[in-house]
């Protein structure tokens, strides 16, 4: 009898440990891939007449195979701080990284850390930002600080080493090399892929560098803006028209037959090109260049030149990203491999593609405030699911962590999971109902005053701040470009003070103090003025 229950034990006992290898087994892999800019009117499947027109049939994948989010939104629309908000699932003011040139602390909790000691493998690729080295992962190489897209340098290991080649190519390979290399390891993966394209200053592949010359973008009827009671958005330097720099941005030349650059004021994203690879991009730019030569175009139609070129090229960086992605996408099919593995496609956050005449992001209004966000599991989100709960990058880190099993770091975090929004067990009605923002970094590259605000899903109240003080109010369902500001529109006075409500309720949930309305002073503006004048080649007065 004692024989028997002995027996019994055993058999019970390694059954146990089978189960738990099984269980190990299906904890999924998690591959988040994040592009550096990348518009949601840049991505075919959100249905854009820029994106239809330059369709990325890859991150299209992922929304065939899973979730689309139509409200997906950041905390702060800026490089760094959108990073630092993923890794923590924290607010700015309490992860501690609210501009661009602050430093990251790493010491602090993070998702990959968290992940790690759940017993994943983590690995990062790309772009970093965040100066330091990544803590957390077993396995990183990353883009020194923004990155250049040709023949970039990489830090690994503490040693940093030109790669020759493109930068979306080199990551993408390094991506799956690491996957290739651990084809025998049945332990979870979580892995962060973060593209340097589509940023500034939107170099395509070789491959690609005629790839949209006959393409003919349309661009957005707010083109040519008025700023009617929108003090910020008039005072802005981030105009396409008007605060590109012809050579750098717009690799624009000096003359008809001339491969010398018009204004280029950081010339090191060309000089590093090997003469091979310069040869090329001179002769893909050569006649379409001599053309605007020859066309001679002043005014509007130079304006809208601009704004043609600047798709194109960006457009044309995009390409390679989403090869990039098919690839990745290939690999988990083939290998058997998709069916246990989250792929996640985002953007640190969104951008103009000429909305109010303007590129870059930092505003809150929809187009930088917004990021794409796609998802797919297989078995576990059904195919072409589209949410329009508003969710945050706030959000990923929570989201992850459920996703895993791991529980027991969500209280540290400000975030909220949207598990239940994917797999259907949430309604999106009982999701999150207001979302905060707050931006930090003025006076700075395109001179956007600091501001903050909060938006619902028919509402948005922003204040802006520092050398100006000036609040907005927008009825998004009735004014979805925000071009009417309403703040002083009678008739939703009682709309204004809800949304003043909610604003300061959310301030004190997320625990901001009076230290984020901290103003710059006169003499830090007024040589931020001087500097960037100095990069336009702009007579100082």
């Amino acid at each position: 009898m004692k024989y028997l229950v002995f027996s019994f034990l055993v058999v019970w006992l390694a059954s146990c440990a089978d189960m738990e290898k099984i269980k190990e087994k299906k904890r999924p892999n998690i591959i988040f891939i994040m592009a550096d800019d990348h518009a949601m009117q840049a991505i075919s499947a959100y249905g854009h007449p820029i994106g239809k027109i330059a369709p990325t049939p890859n991150i299209d994948r992922i929304a065939e195979n899973g979730a689309l989010f139509k409200h997906s939104y950041v905390t702060n629309s800026i490089c760094g701080p959108s990073r630092a908000v993923i890794l923590t699932g924290k607010h700015s003011h309490m992860n501690g990284f609210r501009q661009n040139g602050d430093h990251f602390d790493g010491s602090q909790p993070t998702l990959p850390k968290m992940m790690q000691q759940a017993g994943y493998k983590t690995a990062l690729f790309g772009k970093w930002h965040l100066h330091g080295y990544p803590e957390g992962f077993d396995d990183w190489k990353i883009i020194v600080d923004q990155g250049n897209y040709y023949n970039p340098d990489f830090i690994q290991k503490g040693d940093t080493t030109r790669i020759e080649g493109y930068a979306t190519d080199i990551i993408t390979n390094d991506a799956l090399h690491w996957l290739k290399n651990r084809e025998q390891d049945t332990t979870p993966f979580f892995m962060m892929v973060q593209h340097k394209a589509p940023h500034r200053n939107w170099m395509p592949a070789l491959r690609h560098a005629n790839k949209n010359d006959s393409v003919h973008f349309p661009l957005p009827h707010t083109y040519f803006p008025t700023f009617e009671d929108q003090l910020a958005g008039a005072a802005q330097w981030q105009t396409i028209y008007k605060d590109m720099y012809e050579g750098h941005d717009l690799k624009m030349t000096q003359e008809y037959g001339n491969a010398s650059l018009a204004h280029n004021p950081w010339p090191t994203d060309f000089d590093r090109m090997t003469l091979s690879q310069r040869e090329a991009w001179d002769a893909a730019y050569r006649s379409k260049n001599n053309a605007f030569h020859t066309a001679n175009l002043h005014g509007e139609a130079l304006a809208r030149w601009k704004g043609q070129r600047y798709l194109q090229d960006y457009m044309g960086t995009i390409a390679a990203v989403d090869e990039g992605v098919g690839q990745l996408l290939d690999y988990l099919k083939e290998n058997k491999l998709e069916e246990n593995t989250i792929v996640v496609y985002t953007s640190d956050q969104g951008f103009y593609l000429g909305e109010k005449g303007w590129f870059d992001k930092r505003f809150m209004y929809e187009e930088s405030f917004g990021t794409p966000l796609l998802i797919q599991y297989p078995g576990t989100i059904k195919g072409n699911t589209t949410i329009n709960a508003m969710v945050q990058n706030l959000d990923f880190a929570p989201t992850f962590l459920d996703f895993a099993g791991i529980s027991k770091y969500a209280s540290e975090m400000q975030g909220e999971s949207f598990r239940g929004l994917l797999d259907g067990s949430l309604n999106e009605n009982d999701f999150r109902q207001v979302v905060y923002y707050h931006y930090y970094d003025y006076p700075a590259f395109h001179m956007v005053k600091k501001h903050y605000g909060v938006r619902t899903q028919k509402y948005k109240l922003i204040h802006f701040f520092d050398d100006i003080d000036a609040w907005e109010l927008y009825d998004l369902e009735n004014d979805p470009k925000e071009l009417h500001n309403l703040i002083n529109d009678f008739n939703y006075r009682y709309v204004r003070a809800m949304m003043h409500k909610k604003l300061d309720s959310v301030q004190k949930v997320y625990k901001v103090t009076d230290r984020e309305f901290e103003k710059a002073s006169q003499e830090q503006i007024e040589e931020a003025y001087k500097q960037f004048k100095r990069l336009r080649g702009t007579p100082l007065e």
